[in-house]
């Protein structure tokens, strides 16, 4: 029965370190999921060198978000966790899926097209390509879900057309992935500017609680949290600041938005934000603890990493070596 679950793949970029964002929107959830699926969480570290990286910084946050994912609750034993450098399938299949997607397809994606007005010439053409990496990552795998928040639907759009494409070409090779988005928690929002998504690029440090905070920081930061002059805990659209930090507390605890709501009926912002604060302090903690103690037996990660590559590099090459035969290629 074991090897009749659904494929489940997602992975996090260790550009930045990472924020309550990224806890509640993904990795709370893949702890979840493990169960479900059979389950491949990687480190996209390829991804992270769209844009330049210090080296050493890039080393040490690739590992720092293995040990989030373990001191989360993602169990190695039941998961393949892997850092996706250790599997050059990712890069060769990145390249033959390439030479089946188009520009036009390219250009018309919304991060691209942000980040050039931003960049301007000096844009990479790896900031260009990445989708294809992405599909590549995926269909590796035979994924049938990728949990992907709203900003990333496009880019898994693209992974199945080009999946849809190369099937129609040759033959049935890729498994064609859909998108697993979870109700709560699917996205938070940055606490100084609601109407955006929490992240740690913004310039505002206020704006997004980072999983390594600590808790008089965490509390500093929720007491600023923007919310709005009508006074009235309501989950509302007209009250993104509100709404979110209610996101916030149901992504925790598993709570309705709407039970939340009623246990502040007559209260201010205040207690809200108390409560909201202490909430993800006792949420954070045990995982910080667990993170330290992780970072510091460097031996019991490489062994990890090492026992993720094994695995994935075996069903990634398979893929690989049958993308590889229905291309025309000739096989050692």
């Amino acid at each position: 029965m074991e090897n009749q679950k659904k494929v489940l793949f997602s992975g996090i970029k260790p550009s930045g370190e990472l924020t309550l964002g990224n806890y509640l929107g993904a990795i709370k959830n893949w702890v979840k999921l493990q169960d479900e699926y059979e389950s491949y969480f990687c480190v996209v570290d390829l991804h992270a060198i769209t844009v330049r990286q210090e080296p050493k910084d890039l080393r040490a946050r690739t590992l720092q978000i293995l040990a989030t994912y373990i001191a989360s609750g993602i169990d190695p034993d039941k998961c393949t966790l892997f850092i996706q450098s250790h599997v050059p399938a990712h890069s060769e299949a990145q390249w033959l899926l390439n030479c089946f997607t188009y520009m036009g397809e390219l250009s018309r994606m919304t991060q691209y097209k942000d980040k050039s007005q931003k960049l301007g010439e000096s844009i990479s053409a790896g900031l260009f390509n990445y989708p294809v990496l992405m599909a590549a990552d995926i269909l590796l795998y035979n994924t049938d879900l990728v949990p992907v928040g709203k900003d990333q639907k496009q880019h898994l759009e693209l992974a199945r057309d080009i999946a849809i494409r190369f099937n129609n070409l040759y033959s049935p090779t890729f498994k064609v992935p859909e998108a697993y988005i979870p109700e709560a928690g699917a996205k938070i929002m940055d606490l100084q500017n609601p109407e955006k998504k929490m992240s740690k690029s913004e310039d505002n440090p206020n704006g997004y609680i980072l999983i390594n905070d600590s808790p008089d920081v965490i509390r500093k930061k929720i007491s600023r949290a923007v919310t709005d002059s009508i006074g009235v805990v309501n989950y509302s659209d007209e009250q993104p600041g509100i709404k979110n930090l209610i996101n916030i507390i149901a992504a925790i605890t598993g709570r309705k938005p709407e039970d939340i709501v009623k246990d502040y009926e007559g209260q201010g912002y205040a207690k809200l934000k108390q409560d909201v604060a202490e909430i993800v302090v006792e949420e954070l903690r045990p995982i910080q603890e667990r993170i330290n103690q992780i970072m510091s037996d460097k031996a019991y990660l490489e062994s990890i990493y090492r026992k993720g590559a094994e695995k994935a590099n075996y069903v990634a090459n398979k893929t690989l070596r049958k993308m590889q035969r229905k291309i025309g290629f000739i096989q050692l």
